[in-house]
């Protein structure tokens, strides 16, 4: 093992009650910095004014707590690279813009959303919807100008540019993507001022001195998106690990809709944590069968290599 001090972290956004896959994520999260003698780092997303509440933050600690899984630093007891909600990190991103603006690497863009789908190129899975044609790049001053007498609010791209990012996943195995085609110049700052998460993600991961993101395949695609702003921002990359998603009998992702999943709900019906525990353990090709155990329990046993690439099916025992 590395003599550099793990620094794992599990960074929910407070957009609803947390579910199983929350569970999944945060319980592989966590055994896999404990398991190396790490640190653990909770982390509230709440980039999103809209959706954020502050009531789910505590109904999450509370189902944190309640599985055993417990943090270094955080929310609630603080620590030495705070805050740790995104809503008060505002100037680690402003500070990150600036930087990126010196280097002429980011531009306004005037686009609406009706015009993206229009002109729209491809579908993709990023945080925009469709790769971007680059339409406000090279807008001259006076372009600008008209623009905003127009009343339209700007966001901030950033200029991709023959990119093609090639990393290795411990699990999801090598990785390459040329970042230009498949999403072209992606927004870091959105047109009602909120920082997008592409962005928010690396600097908060960078600055917090986080080693290892074990985080849901979902994200897979948007990872060399990361790698390229870490690169421009000159902050150090973490090692990446994406699970797979849990997924119903049906064939679609478990979210926050399906209500009978989450922590709440099944602690109503007197689910032990250590019976979710078990499973979610026994889901992750943790134990050869599925009984009941502590997340503590497992931390001798965790290895990344058991763990399954493909969704992992989710039944109605629980």
């Amino acid at each position: 093992m590395s003599l550099k001090q793990i620094r794992g972290r599990f960074a929910p956004s407070p957009t609803g009650e947390m579910h199983l896959g929350n569970a999944w994520t945060a319980l592989l999260a966590w055994l896999h910095t404990r398991s190396q003698g790490g640190q653990m780092i909770l982390r509230i997303e709440d980039l999103d004014p809209d959706r954020s509440r502050e009531e789910y933050v505590k109904q999450l600690l509370e189902d944190m707590a309640w599985l055993g899984l417990d943090w270094d630093e955080g929310p609630d007891i603080g620590g030495a690279y705070g805050p740790y909600y995104q809503s008060e990190r505002r100037n680690f991103y402003e500070a990150a813009l600036e930087k990126l603006e010196a280097a002429k690497l980011i531009y306004p863009c005037y686009c609406t959303r009706a015009e993206l789908h229009a002109v729209a190129a491809a579908p993709h899975l990023g945080e925009t919807e469709y790769v971007y044609p680059g339409t406000c790049r090279t807008l001259t001053g006076k372009d600008r100008e008209e623009r905003q007498k127009q009343s339209r609010r700007s966001s901030v791209r950033l200029t991709v540019s023959n990119e093609i990012i090639c990393f290795s996943d411990a699990l999801q195995g090598e990785c390459r993507q040329a970042v230009e085609f498949s999403c072209g110049d992606f927004v870091i700052r959105r047109s009602d001022g909120v920082f997008a998460y592409q962005l928010a993600v690396v600097v908060d991961d960078g600055s917090m001195a986080i080693t290892e993101v074990l985080r849901g395949a979902d994200l897979l695609m948007s990872t060399p998106r990361q790698l390229l702003l870490y690169r421009l921002l000159e902050l150090q990359p973490p090692v990446f690990i994406h699970v797979p998603l849990l997924i119903g009998t049906d064939g679609s992702r478990l979210s926050k809709r399906h209500g009978s999943l989450s922590l709440a709900n099944m602690r109503k019906r007197g689910i032990k944590p250590e019976t979710i525990i078990g499973y979610l353990a026994w889901k992750a090709g943790q134990i050869a069968a599925w009984e009941p155990l502590t997340a503590r329990d497992m931390i001798g046993h965790f290895s990344i290599n058991s763990i399954p690439v493909a969704p992992v099916v989710v039944e109605d025992m629980l």
